[in-house]
């Protein structure tokens, strides 16, 4: 089922992600954010397709900061457990200068 408003597990890793990059998290606009159930045998879960964009003179050297190291990174989401995390394609410059971030996530309820 595709979720009209943001999950639980969706709103932490969010949070999370915004964390990564401190004080200039203010520059990170959500472009756009879906998440489906997912479940195995034994485990339930969403899958999230994530669009955030960095903004600002340095929004390259942001994106890069945000998703440095971010498929090992620890992630601390109430209830879930990040199960996995990778960029889902290359970042995209736009016009205006700001920075497109695609990113693929799986949370698993604990």
């Amino acid at each position: 089922m595709t979720r009209l408003g943001m999950s639980r597990a969706g709103a932490a890793l969010h949070r999370a992600l915004l964390a990564r990059v401190g004080k200039e998290c203010d520059r990170i606009l959500l472009s756009f954010w879906t998440s489906i159930d997912w479940r195995s045998l034994t485990f339930n879960g969403e899958r999230h397709s994530i669009g955030l964009v960095a903004t600002g003179p340095d929004a390259e050297q942001l994106s890069r900061r945000l998703l440095d190291g971010i498929e090992e990174a620890e992630f601390e989401l109430p209830g879930h457990f990040l199960a996995e995390i990778c960029r889902a394609g290359e970042l995209e410059r736009r016009a205006d200068g700001a920075v497109l971030i695609q990113l693929e996530a799986l949370t698993i309820e604990s």
